[in-house]
């Protein structure tokens, strides 16, 4: 997300948030040796910042309405279900990212679509609206120049990955706009509950 042309105002703390999914930690283990053998192969350090996740949401909001969001993606949660993701292979964004592919697209995008009401709480301004993912992904490396992509391209369009795991919550992680690194704000589990996710939160 670009946050550079963000006008903030003094006073106020902004930050930069991320709703992701987690691999358990074997799988995680083994993606970030995949990030690591990268970045040192392309010569792109940003290939090893960040744990592996797969994100659902990103925006920026004021961090004075961060209780309100909690409540309502803490809602959303107890009404959704466990769900497995598959993982196969290497995908890519021409000309400046690759990927893992998720293989169960379907499942993610439902999760999107039901955080899509909650929107108003994500939204800053209207330069600053909440960045859905309608491709679901799991980056390996972005913000490659020309030279890495193609070359790094044609050696992982060839090479086969598959990792599976059940996404039993998601997690809401955030830092300061400027900053590197994101601490977690909040884990929020999907119990498959009877509660209204549609309404009921509208007003609060």
């Amino acid at each position: 997300m670009d946050t550079k042309s963000l006008i903030q105002i003094p006073g106020y703390r902004y930050n930069e948030y991320l709703l992701v999914l987690n691999p358990h930690e074997e799988l995680r283990n083994k993606i970030i040796y995949i990030k690591n053998v990268f970045a040192d192969k392309y010569k792109t350090p940003y290939a090893k910042f960040g744990q592996p996740h797969i994100t659902l949401v990103n925006f920026v909001q004021l961090e004075i309405a961060e209780d309100r969001l909690l409540n309502r993606l803490k809602t959303i949660a107890m009404g959704y279900h466990p769900f497995k993701v598959e993982l196969k292979d290497f995908g890519s964004f021409p000309s400046h990212t690759i990927f893992i592919n998720v293989d169960t697209q379907l499942q993610v995008k439902n999760l999107v679509k039901e955080l899509k009401p909650a929107q108003q709480l994500m939204t800053l301004n209207k330069d600053n609206k909440p960045h859905f993912i309608d491709t679901p992904h799991l980056t390996i490396a972005r913000k490659l120049v020309p030279w890495q992509y193609e070359k790094a391209w044609q050696e992982y369009s060839n090479l086969q990955f598959t990792g599976r795991f059940i996404a039993d919550s998601m997690l809401l992680i955030k830092r300061k706009v400027g900053d590197k690194k994101y601490q977690i704000v909040r884990q929020f589990e999907f119990m498959n509950l009877p509660v209204s996710t549609k309404q009921g939160n509208l007003f609060m």
